[in-house]
């Protein structure tokens, strides 16, 4: 079954991570980058969230302009999967496709609307499903 680390980020530039698995992670297979899904198909608050990019299991990262869940090797001048910054450099890559597919490991998302999913709570902070005081919490 699939498994996927998704890691969504606001306009503000937080972000949030989660894993999700199984049944909740079955929407998301069959869809390309730069698909606008709502997030509440997948246990995220409601709102919209766009796929930005992610990588698969072995580190290649996905590329919009490459079309199928399939690796291959790419001839690379810039963008995605290209560091090297000499003018005219181009360099043969092995980069993942634009699909979700089981291989993916992790998947990138940018929140257009609705509020980030917050997960962890600092030390000392309340969070709304907590009910310890922080008279207690410091004991």
């Amino acid at each position: 079954m699939a498994h996927f680390k998704l890691v969504v980020s606001d306009p503000t530039g937080k972000s949030s991570s989660r894993e999700i698995k199984d049944i909740l992670a079955q929407p998301l297979l069959g869809s390309r980058i730069g698909d606008v899904l709502d997030s509440s198909i997948i246990g995220v608050n409601p709102g919209k969230m766009k796929i930005t990019g992610g990588s698969d299991k072995s580190g290649a990262p996905m590329r919009a302009d490459v079309h199928g869940g399939v690796k291959k090797y790419v001839l690379l001048s810039k963008g995605v999967g290209m560091k090297n910054n000499l003018e005219g450099a181009r360099v043969r890559k092995l980069i993942r496709g634009n699909l979700i597919t089981e291989e993916i490991y992790q998947l990138n998302c940018s929140l257009i609307e609705g509020i980030l999913p917050t997960d962890q709570v600092k030390k000392g902070e309340e969070s709304p499903n907590n009910t310890v005081s922080k008279e207690s919490a410091k004991k």
